[in-house]
């Protein structure tokens, strides 16, 4: 990291190099866009509970080491930890457990595609909540897109759970549900204007989250389930180092330095990566009616969030992109 603290935590910037932009950027888009593929074999071998709680207890341990010792503020009244530890649960301990529970039965791909929603959810809440604004014709249009390319994708998986495939049906569902606990948990945490440093408040987040996981997982009797082979091992791995370290790190490196909106195109580029490497690592098929779904959501995704960014001042829109943090 080119960043450096003072004793509030608060960033002192220095100037941005070509190169270490070009490398957060290839943090942001790769990792973050093959932690599906990741997910996908490591959730073969290990309860979702289990991947995801021992995945971010250990990052969120080895990120707040990082913040105290680049000295940092860690510790916070029990009134911030109890909220740092509720969002971290709305993203984490629900919002990427039922990621992780639907790719032991979709794709990669159609489970990072999915994850599209998650803009829709955002624009919709939002509009209701008290102080919301509405939405311009672009990003109408990017709802409606976003919502006929959702049921393009889906069909195909929707209809082979209506013909009896109910763990199918089951695992769509968590995509969804996942993907709407994700988006509470980004409101709140950005209603709530905690003063804790970004990197502090990922690394409590992931780490609770963790704890709280980790313990279900236990109390479940998962632990027989949880199976150390070369390539869950190498999964978990990859999840902790590539996805929640250097790829959220990158992104809050980006956040810092570049324009909001160059930074928002991780949210339609991370599908693509994800879709081509379940194609090509995991020989995944997608049906037609999947490419035509993964083009619209693509495009309405775009529609959207550079509507959000062109309809907010620029402050409002780097703090709603750091709620996005960690996937």
């Amino acid at each position: 990291m080119a960043n450096s603290y003072d004793a509030a935590g608060h960033s002192q910037r220095k100037v941005a190099t070509r190169t270490s932009i070009v490398l957060a950027f290839t943090s942001v888009y790769f990792f973050w866009g093959s932690t599906y593929t990741a997910i996908r074999i490591g959730s073969a071998q290990m309860p979702a509970l289990l991947l995801a709680g021992t995945r971010f207890l250990i990052a969120g341990a080895i990120l707040l080491v990082w913040c105290r010792w680049r000295g940092m503020r860690v510790a916070w009244p029990p009134r911030t930890m109890l909220m740092l530890g509720f969002v971290g649960l709305l993203l984490l301990g629900t919002g990427n457990v039922g990621l992780v529970y639907a790719e032991r039965t979709v794709p990669s791909g159609l489970a990072s595609l999915a994850q599209a929603v998650v803009p829709l959810y955002v624009a919709l809440i939002e509009m209701a909540l008290p102080g919301g604004e509405p939405l311009p014709a672009r990003g109408w249009l990017g709802i409606a897109l976003g919502i006929g390319g959702m049921g393009a994708l889906l069909w195909p998986s929707l209809h082979t759970g209506l013909a009896g495939d109910t763990v199918r049906l089951w695992a769509i569902g968590s995509l969804l549900a996942g993907a709407l606990s994700w988006t509470v948990g980004s409101i709140v945490s950005r209603r709530a204007r905690l003063q804790v440093n970004s990197f502090v408040a990922a690394a409590w987040e992931m780490l609770l989250a963790g704890a709280f996981c980790t313990g279900l997982g236990t109390v479940l009797g998962q632990w027989p389930d949880f199976h150390l082979t070369t390539s869950s091992v190498g999964s978990l791995a990859y999840l902790i180092t590539g996805g929640s370290l250097l790829g959220f790190t990158g992104f809050i490196y980006l956040i810092d330095n570049v324009p909001v909106a160059k930074v928002a195109s991780y949210t339609y580029v991370n599908p693509v990566v994800a879709v081509l490497l379940g194609i090509f690592l995991l020989h995944e098929r997608p049906e037609k009616a999947e490419f035509t779904g993964m083009a619209a959501i693509v495009v309405a995704v775009y529609l959207l969030t550079t509507a959000q960014i062109r309809a907010k001042t620029r402050p409002q829109a780097v703090e709603d992109l750091e709620q996005l943090q960690t996937k």
